[in-house]
């Protein structure tokens, strides 16, 4: 195993009925007033909102209210956030949703503290020293963003979709209930499965070095992801089997994972935040288009560990098993596997090639995926 440093300081509170401590938890980190941010109405709808109000209230903790953050969400809205968090002069930021909210909380919060414009943050201008303190209340599992440091957010003007990633956004506490999950979408559920993932597989596939404790880890994990989705499609009220996918989803992307590993990197992500930028097509639907292509591009740098998931995934006997038994399960589940089911041509790829371009500097990548490649695992996706 490589050297490694692990450090989580989440709090995660997992369960039934653990959304209405959430005011409790507040009041012990010394929260006076919140930002109480959300995405749809679904939580005033089934009675969240309510719910989480007047748990803050009776702690005696103000709230003011930021509602409509968008899946795939934008800067405009951080901005927005960030001019109401600071004329309300709030010491905290809560976050009541799923993990596009939870990015946009922390975007929020790390722009109070700086003094420039927030977009500066993402294209690396300056570092995240300081945010204001975040708290979660989790309603959609797939991100993982409940018990990570990092955010991605669209600039809707430049059409980029970056990523910033600082120790003081680790949420304080993130409240974890599968029963508020229930609700969902068929079609959500679907990409947050591709999600998951997708974060299990960047690392598993393209470290230099994995120990096989990891891959074990990671292939329990996506097993368990596979399993629960298919219970859920035919149950979404099984609650054992949306806690084992809420729960899975927290593992895939909170560090452990990867945790001994090196020399890893993203290219899935770096190609999918295109998609998702120019298109605005949803990420984990984005991420089940680009990963089978992907891992036909791929595997001839990696066969031993595409054997490996083919075995011990889908009982398969060759690494071209496995990628044919991922892609055939994405067609099974109902997430997209083409890019023509978005309405992208090969007229588009130039510019979604270029924009990828973005992201692979980003993620430092740039000279692995070039143009050409980048055209070429698009290619397979059309």
């Amino acid at each position: 195993m490589e050297n490694f440093t692990y450090f989580n300081p989440t709090k995660i509170e997992f369960g039934t009925g653990k959304e209405k401590l959430i005011g409790q938890h507040l009041q012990e980190h010394g929260i006076k007033k919140v930002l109480l941010c959300y995405g749809s109405e679904r939580i005033k709808r089934e009675g969240l909102f309510d719910l989480v109000s007047q748990s803050l209230a009776a702690k005696g903790i103000a709230s003011v209210e930021l509602g409509g953050i968008v899946s795939n969400p934008v800067i405009s809205k951080v901005r927005e956030g960030i001019v109401m968090a600071r004329e309300h002069q709030v010491d905290a930021i809560l976050s009541v949703g799923g993990g596009s909210v939870l990015d946009s909380v922390k975007a929020i919060a790390a722009g109070v503290c700086y003094h420039g414009d927030v977009w500066d943050l993402f294209v690396g201008k300056t570092g995240i020293q300081s945010a204001l303190p975040l708290f979660a209340i989790l309603t959609l599992a797939a991100t993982g963003s409940e018990m990570n440091p990092a955010a991605v957010v669209t600039n809707e003007e430049t059409k980029e979709k970056l990523f910033i990633s600082a120790p003081p956004l680790f949420p304080r506490v993130s409240i974890v209930n599968p029963a508020l999950m229930q609700g969902v979408s068929r079609d959500y559920l679907v990409y947050s499965a591709s999600d998951v993932i997708a974060h299990l597989i960047e690392s598993y596939f393209t470290a230099t070095a994995f120990p096989k404790v990891q891959s074990r880890l990671v292939e329990s994990l996506i097993y368990t992801v596979i399993e629960t989705t298919e219970t859920l499609l035919t149950n979404p009220a099984d609650y054992e089997a949306r806690s084992q996918f809420a729960w899975t989803s927290t593992l895939a992307l909170n560090g452990l994972t990867f945790s001994g590993a090196g020399g890893f990197s993203y290219p899935n992500h770096a190609i999918e935040h295109s998609l998702s930028a120019l298109f605005n097509v949803p990420h984990g639907a984005g991420l089940s288009v680009v990963m089978p292509a992907w891992m036909k591009w791929y595997l001839k740098q990696n066969r031993p560990q595409f054997a490996r998931f083919a075995k011990h995934v889908f009982g398969g006997e060759t690494p071209e098993e496995g990628i044919a038994a991922l892609e055939n399960w994405f067609n099974k589940i109902g997430t997209p596997t083409r890019l023509s089911q978005f309405g992208i041509t090969e007229a588009d790829l130039p510019t979604v090639v270029d924009n990828v371009q973005i992201y692979v500097q980003a993620f430092g990548i740039a000279n692995i995926y070039t143009p050409e490649v980048v055209t070429d695992i698009l290619k397979g996706a059309s």
